[in-house]
Formats: structure tokens, C-alpha cells, sequence
């Protein structure tokens, strides 16, 4: 995929999207941030999910204003995160997460950036451009920016082609990418599920070959991750995505272990039952236990 050194701006109807989908809360972060002479932007899942005609979950912002900065504009601003530093804003229950433009990795700067020696990026507070931020980010799809005032799409990486195209592309070189954050190589996994596209090959090609990089992930991290794969309606099909690309081994040996020994297809089944219930549960809005699906794994 060619770099593109000039983003391309689609005009929200071009896209068949409506402003009256925009969370509120969300648009008048955007509103204030830029009234106070700073950037800001909806960005990442919820600007994929807008132009795929769903209901996004979380809407989240993206502004050159930096945390301390974004703090003294919202009262009910609430920093959090070592490794990336995020600003929640409360509005009840409610909560809108607002990110500082990330630019490139600094290797002698360990205050503001620091990677592990197998590439893992262990603190990430780099700021940087519009620009900048959106080739540090994960999928050409993930890497689209709203722009509410003007009601257009920014698109620095080719994200409005893939999308359009259904491809779950990686930004840079995929093992480059991957070694810096090992989770994308199931959140390519639960993309591919939950969106109903398709991995790019060169995207794919090093995924199973790196699945013992996660893990190196830390125990919280990894257990959210896991609940975001199977606590969803495409459980079964992640379940059996995990095990074609060899990542299902990594997070649970020992049950890859019993599924490939046991003398009949009994475990598998019973496995896939599990799956197939929560996926009914979460479809009749009834409530699923973690635990039950976890002791299941």
C-alpha cells in the first residue's frame, strides 16, 4: 500500500454517514476542544463502525491538546494510564476517552517512550501531528478521523479504500507491528469476526509464527482482551479463527493440548456448545458469567 503524504477528505454524505449519528457528549468535547484553539477529531472504531451502518459502543476523541491541557478545560476530566496516558471524561456513567496525537517512537527517550528489547512498546506518551498519529496506529480502518464541525473524514492511510473493500490491513511491516504490541494479533482475529472482513495477506502471513508473543502480556491486559474475544455474538467462529492461526495454543495450552489428544470429538463439542450459548445469551440480552465461559477454556 502506498504512502500517502496528502489525506484524502470525504464529505460525510459522500460516505452515507448522518451527523445525527455522532454521540453528543462526544461532539461537544470536539466543540470545546476546538473552540479552544486546539485539533480534535472522533477517531478509530467508532468511525468504522458509523460507515459499516452499526451502533458504535464508545465514541472516542483525538485532539494535538495534551492531557494537562484537556484537564484544565473539563471538570469532569480524570487522567489515567503509565504506558498511554488517556484522559477519561466523565458524563455520568457515561465516559469519553480523549488521546493526544502519539507521534513516532523515541529510542533515547525512555521518560517519554520505552520499548522491551523484543520490541514490545512499554510506555508510549510520544506526542505528535494529525498525521503522524494515524500511521501509529494499528488498521488502515482503525486510522479514520471525523471531523464534526466540518462534518468530513480525514484519511491519511487508505482506510476509506480497505473499508470499503472489507480488509483488515496493518499499518508498516506486520512483524515490526505486531512485536510492538503482541495483543493486535487477536484483536486482528476478533475484527475479522465481529466485521466480516478479511485479513490482508501480508497482514496474516507472520501471525502464527509470533503467537508466543503474547505471552509476554501482562495478566490484566491479556484476561480483557479474552473476555472482548468470546463475550461477543461470533464467539465460535473466533474460537475456531484462534485455532487456524495457531494463537488459541498461546492463550491456553493445556485445553489445545487435550482438544488435539483426546480420543473422540467429545471436548471440541462441548467447547463449541459453551460458545454457542453465550452467543444465544448476549443475543437475548441476558447476562453472561466470564467465569463459567473461562472454566469451560
Amino acid at each position: 500500500m502506498p504512502v500517502q503524504h496528502k489525506p484524502k477528505t470525504y464529505p460525510l454524505r459522500e460516505l452515507g454517514l448522518s451527523a445525527e449519528k455522532l454521540d453528543k457528549h462526544a461532539v461537544s468535547i470536539t466543540d470545546r476542544l476546538v473552540k479552544a484553539g486546539f485539533e480534535a477529531y472522533l477517531v478509530g472504531g467508532c468511525v468504522r463502525d458509523l460507515l459499516l451502518g452499526m451502533h458504535p459502543k464508545d465514541f472516542d476523541v483525538s485532539t494535538n491538546a495534551e492531557p494537562e491541557e484537556i484537564q484544565a478545560l473539563f471538570k469532569n476530566c480524570r487522567l489515567i494510564g503509565r504506558r498511554f496516558r488517556l484522559a477519561h471524561i466523565h458524563f455520568g456513567r457515561h465516559i469519553i476517552e480523549v488521546a493526544t496525537f502519539r507521534g513516532p517512537h523515541i529510542k533515547h527517550d525512555k521518560n517519554a517512550s520505552h520499548a522491551h528489547k523484543d520490541g514490545r512498546l512499554l510506555r508510549d506518551n510520544v506526542y505528535g501531528t494529525l498525521e503522524e498519529d494515524a500511521w501509529r496506529r494499528d488498521f488502515t480502518v482503525n486510522a479514520l478521523y471525523l471531523d464534526p464541525k466540518k462534518k468530513t473524514v480525514i484519511d491519511y492511510v487508505g482506510g476509506i479504500e480497505d473499508h470499503q473493500q472489507r480488509i483488515l490491513r496493518l499499518m508498516g511491516d506486520p512483524v515490526t507491528r505486531f512485536k510492538e504490541d503482541p495483543v493486535r494479533l487477536i484483536r486482528a482475529i476478533r475484527f475479522q469476526a465481529k466485521l466480516n472482513f478479511q485479513i490482508e495477506s501480508n497482514t496474516a502471513a507472520p501471525i502464527t509464527k509470533m503467537a508466543p508473543l503474547l505471552k509476554d502480556i501482562p495478566a490484566a491486559r491479556l484476561y480483557d482482551e479474552v473476555l472482548k474475544l468470546f463475550l461477543n455474538t461470533h464467539a465460535t467462529q473466533i474460537f475456531e479463527l484462534l485455532r487456524q492461526y495457531g494463537l488459541f495454543e498461546a492463550l491456553f495450552p493445556q485445553t489445545e493440548l487435550c482438544l488435539n489428544n483426546a480420543d473422540s470429538d467429545a471436548p471440541l463439542r462441548f467447547i463449541k456448545q459453551a460458545m454457542t450459548n453465550t452467543e444465544a445469551r448476549l443475543k437475548n440480552n441476558q447476562h453472561v458469567t466470564p467465569y463459567f465461559l473461562l472454566a469451560t477454556l
